[in-house]
């Protein structure tokens, strides 16, 4: 049996916000503790306020992606990554005019049940 798997087509999460999302491990993929994802967030792109049940890391492949982690905002440019432990009340958004490209790892995997974005 080997010991590694390949992920040559990562499931693409249907949004309607623009957003690109390919997973290529985690609960809707290749089923892993963690889910690891490609990301693209358009430009003036954002989400609602949430309280994960995961940690995130985020690292920002290409543009400028904007946190609000618990009331301080954070800017984040190419090269630069970012771990936001789970509780912590948390707002993603591109507020600029360029697309943000980035990749996004959460531990445990990624799920809607453990989100909990505000309304």
């Amino acid at each position: 049996m080997k010991k590694y798997k390949i992920q040559k087509q990562p499931f693409v999460v249907p949004t309607n916000d623009g957003k690109l999302i390919e997973e290529h491990f985690g609960n809707a993929s290749i089923k892993s503790d963690l889910s690891i994802a490609h990301m693209v967030a358009p430009p003036k792109w954002s989400e609602p306020f949430q309280t994960p049940e995961f940690d995130e890391f985020t690292y920002i492949i290409k543009g400028k992606k904007q946190f609000i982690v618990d009331s301080e905002i954070i800017v984040l440019k190419a090269g630069e990554s970012i771990k936001i432990k789970k509780g912590a009340r948390v707002q993603y958004s591109n507020p600029f005019d360029e697309a943000c490209e980035y990749l996004a790892v959460c531990f445990p995997a990624f799920s809607m049940d453990l989100v909990n974005r505000e309304a």
